[in-house]
């Protein structure tokens, strides 16, 4: 009788235990604060936004898991804003790398906490998640070698086009709702066919290797204007065809409740916008076609 009055003390004190400790982690910004760590997914292949520092060396004292990459490994614009987010938060910022069409897919299993990588808002992914004010803007376009004929999107119709996989750039060449968050300035040329890829930044990669089994791509205008300072034979065609406010997105199927995180992220930016810090990073990371600086993170129309 007293073995089993031990056995129910120990298991009485063992459920005081855990509901005191799922007390401090009932959100998850207390889980984050907890262990110390933010995970943030992105593109580890999306310059200037979001690339791999082949000189970054991951440190012995990093909280980051092994599966993880560290602040130091990655660089570009979207690494500088999470990991302005790990500051504010007062944690360490790590970033795991999945496939862009897994992120934008949802129900991320609590694999990561948030996206930090250049996700446009749109109405079909409102359904899925929650997403933070924009952090900056981004005009798109389509592109093609510099020595093709082509001279405007119109002449482009019949022909094959690039895109990443599960973009907003896929979802206008198919004509597509792109809902009222994105303002489309062009209408798609006719009878496109799309090459998708799993990111677009291979797109101008593989077309300057001498694919041919497209003829140009689309994709943000920022990317576009790095491979041309590159070195990378591109030219756009016509203007932007549409803009996009780019957020952090939550995913709406996370266990634990994300409303706290979403605000202090929102507060974040909002403060970022107002003292010229999110301009400053833009200016850092993004330039024209000339080299010139350029600031996306106010809204053009």
């Amino acid at each position: 009788m007293k073995k089993i009055h031990s056995v129910l003390v120990l298991a009485v004190a063992a459920a005081l235990v855990l509901t005191a400790c799922g007390s401090t982690t009932d959100t998850l910004l207390d889980a984050i604060k907890q262990r110390g760590y933010l995970v943030v997914s992105t593109d580890p292949d999306y310059e200037p936004q979001s690339f791999l520092n082949p000189e970054g060396k991951r440190p012995n004292d990093t909280k980051c898991p092994a599966d993880l990459l560290t602040s130091a490994q990655m660089q570009g614009f979207d690494v500088d804003v999470a990991k302005g987010i790990g500051d504010h938060l007062g944690v360490e910022t790590c970033f795991s790398t999945p496939a862009w069409e897994t992120i934008a897919a949802g129900n991320w299993a609590d694999q990561w906490d948030v996206s930090v990588g250049s996700m446009a808002i749109t109405t079909e992914r409102q359904k899925i998640f929650d997403f933070t004010v924009p952090y900056y803007y981004t005009p798109a376009v389509v592109a093609v070698r510099a020595d093709a004929d082509f001279a405007s999107l119109v002449e482009l119709a019949g022909q094959a086009l690039c895109v990443g996989e599960s973009t907003t750039y896929e979802t206008w060449l198919n004509h597509g709702d792109l809902g009222p968050h994105l303002t489309v300035l062009a209408k798609a040329p006719d009878n496109i066919v799309i090459v998708p890829l799993d990111t677009d930044q291979r797109c101008p990669s593989e077309l300057t290797a001498g694919r041919e089994d497209f003829v140009g791509y689309v994709t943000s205008e920022i990317v576009v204007d790095d491979n041309i300072a590159s070195g990378m034979p591109m030219k756009k065609l016509d203007g932007p065809v549409f803009y996009e406010p780019l957020a952090a997105a939550f995913d709406k199927g996370s266990i634990l409740s994300t409303e706290t995180l979403l605000a202090e992220v929102d507060r974040l930016f909002q403060q970022m916008h107002s003292d010229g810090s999110l301009a400053e990073l833009s200016r850092k990371w993004f330039k024209d076609a000339n080299g010139e600086p350029v600031d996306y993170t106010v809204e053009s129309r």
